[in-house]
Order: structure tokens, then sequence, then C-alpha cells
């Protein structure tokens, strides 16, 4: 997702009498309006590039046939979707791809708590918070694994819950396999061509 930092003189007014931005802040949004809360923090997303966009669009064909095949009972939901991550009213995300494979965290609302698996496919304006706040993020909220697809490196970054202090590094060139699903693997290179 594209990212655009609010001002620090519109944070200073917004902030005025309150501990940071909440879900209620979100919601007030204009329609058409989305952002992104962390610890209080409001982002505001951007409309995609199209790379952006078809790498989302087959990753999550590729995913949910896989889901489909093998009867899995995880489900895919792809942004915009609502992921309540520390169910508190300070962290609200919308990550491109989430795969939730425990039911009761799901209502009509969106996601309440880590889902199992996130995707975020960076563009020069969410470098950083994929990189580095949703990684932190993910890491402290129990996300079982985390990759950062990165279109102009050609490289997909992989953490995962058991080695959150040593990410796998994968060239689209690879096929990279999911770590919930043993035997998913995909090839980014196909991914880059129209």
């Amino acid at each position: 997702m594209e990212y655009a930092r609010i001002s620090e003189e519109e944070l200073f007014m917004e902030k005025r009498g309150k501990q940071g931005y909440t879900i209620a802040d979100i919601e007030a949004l204009p329609d058409g309006e989305r952002a992104e809360l962390i610890d209080g923090e409001m982002f505001m997303m951007a409309t995609p590039a199209t790379v952006h966009q078809r790498i989302l669009v087959k990753l999550i064909f590729e995913i949910e046939t896989y889901i489909r095949k093998n009867r899995g009972n995880c489900e895919l939901l792809p942004a915009p979707f609502g992921v309540y991550i520390k169910k508190d009213e300070r962290n609200y995300v919308e990550p491109d791809i989430s795969v939730i494979c425990h039911e009761d965290k799901l209502d009509e609302k969106g996601c309440h708590g880590a889902p199992d698996w996130v995707i975020e496919i960076v563009s020069p304006s969410s470098r950083k918070m994929d990189y580095v706040r949703k990684t932190k993020l993910y890491r402290e909220t129990g996300v079982r694994e985390y990759w950062i697809v990165d279109p102009n490196k050609e490289m997909v970054t992989i953490y995962t819950a058991d080695q959150w202090d040593v990410p796998v590094y994968h060239s689209f060139a690879e096929q990279i396999q999911s770590g919930i699903y043993e035997d998913l693997y995909l090839e980014f290179t196909e991914f880059m061509k129209k």
C-alpha cells in the first residue's frame, strides 16, 4: 500500500487533548479515504501502483486456488479489510493480504487479533511502514508468518514466528514455500508479467 504521512502540524492539531488517534478517527474519515493506526499514530493510504495491483491479484488467485483445492480451513481476505490487531482502540491495519485460520477471530467488521499469514506489497511510500513499523507490530501480536514483497528489489523477505530475528530473503526467481502450507510454492517472476 502507498502511504502519505500526516504532517506534524496536522498531527498536533488533531492530537490536542488526546493520546493519539483511535479507531473512531479511522471510522470518521470521509468515504474513499483509508488509513492505518499503529500505537495511535495515523498513516493515510494512497492509491497503489499498477505493479502492486498485478502482484496482489495474482497472489490472491494462487493462494485462494490452493486453499479451495485442498479444502483448507483458512480464509484469505485482501485489502481493504480491517485487522484490529491488538484488540484495542489505537491499532488498526489493512494488510494487502490476510490469511486467517481461526474463524472465531472474524466478524463483520474484520479480524480481531493477529492473522496467521500477512503479505504486504511494498510501494515507494510504504517502505518504512512495511519493513519497520509493521514488522515490529506483527511480531508483537503473534502473526505466524509475514511476507514483505518488494517489486522494486524483486525480493521477498519472510519472517516466521520461530525466526523473527533472522528473516529469510528470496529473489522473485525462486520458488518460495509458504510456512503455513508446506506444499504451496509461489514464484514471483510470473507475477510481474502482464
